[in-house]
């Protein structure tokens, strides 16, 4: 790991970096490899020092994910008012540098306000190029009490930006109008970076950790914790059926009254993206309170949804995943989400309009803008129905044409990355059932059910050499295949970028000597409790 305080140092890691990073890139991506290993896969972890459990647990997830993460530490002056805590705010580099290293952080990017072209001043007193978000934005919630706060924040996160040039940049769910207003900015502005939300840490009491919880002392952090008990409250009645605002917001504060120390600054229920009030939750809400102990400012959220469930279902090749998912799906009634036909359909497109293979440009271009459903179906020979603009193209993306260029299509940056997307904008509704290598850890990280499906090496060579029988394809020696496996399973659980690995709140299940309908049913009766504990919490 190494410490930078200069934009020099940065940019000369960064260029080094890159070109190490392209001699790592595996020449044999396959179709079934939808993690999307990329050439320049760099984190961003920004943050202003003072780290915590809930900072390490974005560092872990960004190592998880890129060949490369960086950690910007950095007090930014534009985002403190005049009377506000810039000066006292907590400095802890060398207690900082050891977390980073514990989450396997390569590089600490730690410039002063002049290295940053900005002076120790707010934003107010500066002279400095501003970003602005939408006043909207920025005018509720905290930002009706720190004037010019976000101003600051986007300004330097625009910077930041514009020096690491990230793929990825990962934000806790705790700052949730932060979080609302950076994924604003980067939609506005065209930054080519995926903004990464993180769930909310919680100290044993539930106070969510914040740097800030530094100035509180033992039993300040002991009723600290109301924040937290009163939106479990508004989150039970919710859960009970409750949809609106001012019956949701006064169970909040009837908790929080009960520790006299605690001020209230206010208790909002606003739509998590746009920041706008609700009257009533009809499919999301973010309910959001700030309050202070003594001189300390406190922030704290949760979010109100009737999203239905998302099932995740990992592991490597030749464990079934395909089969059981597409089962599980139809036993309990929700959509089985065909990645691969997804990729299938690009594939179709791309070929009924005669665009070569290797236009990359018009390929990014067709999958950025076509639209993809998946429909459930009771025909059990397709029980997913798979359109494209419009067009039913279930039957012909099995064709050997498709077949034989979707590989090249798949590898595409550009096309995953689309494709990502929309699996993502599907999951903002729950009620499927995902199978890949990634799907628990990098596409729906916040899936209600997580399965890692495993099986035996000699187990899967088995499968596969049955499989080969029965599409009368030349049998090859189970040696060999246990070989292939074997090989096939390393490169994919090494690899830098989004590794084959079991999601920590994910169950494994061993297949070997079971059918996939008795895994199935495993699964099911797994799934079923999971979503009833989680309906009683």
């Amino acid at each position: 790991m190494r410490l930078l305080t200069t934009v020099a140092a940065l940019s000369c890691y960064l260029t080094q970096r890159r070109l190490e990073n392209k001699c790592l890139v595996p020449d044999d991506l396959a179709l079934d490899e939808m993690s999307s290993w990329d050439r320049t896969a760099i984190g961003l972890v920004p943050t202003m020092g003072g780290l915590h459990q809930g900072h390490l647990s974005l560092m872990q997830r960004a190592r998880q994910e890129n060949s490369t993460v960086i950690v910007s530490i950095f007090v930014n002056p534009l985002q403190f008012s005049p009377n506000e805590d810039y000066k006292s705010y907590p400095r802890t580099l060398e207690l900082d540098m050891h977390l980073c290293e514990q989450a396997g952080v390569d590089l600490i990017f730690a410039p002063t306000p002049e290295e940053m072209g900005v002076s120790q001043k707010s934003i107010q007193e500066s002279k400095v190029t501003q970003v602005i978000p939408p006043s909207a934005m920025i005018t509720g919630l905290c930002g009706g009490s720190r004037l010019g706060h976000f101003q600051g924040v986007a300004t330097i996160v625009t910077k930041l930006f514009n020096l690491v040039q990230p793929d990825r940049a990962y934000f806790g769910q705790k700052d949730g109008q932060q979080l609302a207003i950076i994924r604003q900015l980067v939609a506005d502005l065209n930054f080519p970076v995926e903004i990464v939300a993180c769930p909310t840490l919680r100290e044993a009491s539930g106070l969510a950790f914040s740097s800030r919880n530094q100035y509180l002392s033992a039993s300040e952090k002991q009723q600290a914790a109301v924040l937290y008990r009163g939106l479990q409250q508004a989150e039970a009645a919710f859960k009970a059926g409750v949809r609106n605002s001012e019956e949701l917001i006064a169970a909040v504060r009837q908790e929080v009254a009960m520790v006299t120390n605690v001020l209230v600054e206010y208790i909002e229920l606003v739509e998590p993206n746009t920041l706008m009030s609700l009257v009533t939750v009809k499919e999301e809400g973010m309910l959001a309170i700030a309050a202070r102990l003594g001189s300390t400012r406190l922030i704290d959220n949760i979010l109100l949804s009737d999203r239905l469930p998302i099932i995740a279902i990992d592991g490597p090749a030749g464990a079934g995943k395909s089969t059981v998912a597409r089962q599980v799906a139809a036993k309990l009634g929700l959509v089985y989400l065909d990645t691969g036909s997804m990729y299938r359909s690009v594939t179709w497109l791309v070929l009924q309009q005669g665009i070569a293979i290797d236009d990359e440009c018009a390929i990014a271009e067709l999958a950025s803008s076509c639209e993809i459903q998946l429909t459930p179906s009771q025909d059990l020979q397709s029980p997913v129905q798979v359109w494209i603009n419009g067009t039913n193209v279930t039957q012909v993306i099995r064709t050997v044409e498709v077949t034989s260029k979707v590989s090249a299509i798949a590898a595409q940056t550009a096309v995953r990355k689309a494709l990502v997307k929309q699996q993502q904008s599907w999951g903002k509704r729950g009620g499927l059932v995902a199978e890949g290598r990634d799907i628990g850890t990098h596409v729906f990280p916040d899936a209600e059910v997580k399965i890692f499906l495993t099986a035996s090496v000699t187990e899967r060579a088995r499968r596969r050499q049955e499989d080969f029988k029965k599409q009368n394809l030349p049998e090859v020696n189970l040696e060999q295949l246990e070989r292939d496996i074997a090989e096939r399973d390393w490169k994919d659980s090494t690899r830098k970028v989004s590794p084959l690995q079991k999601a920590a709140d994910a169950i494994e299940i061993q297949t070997d000597g079971f059918s996939a309908s008795e895994v199935t049913a495993k699964i099911v009766d797994y799934c079923e409790q999971r979503i009833s504990q989680l309906s009683s919490l």
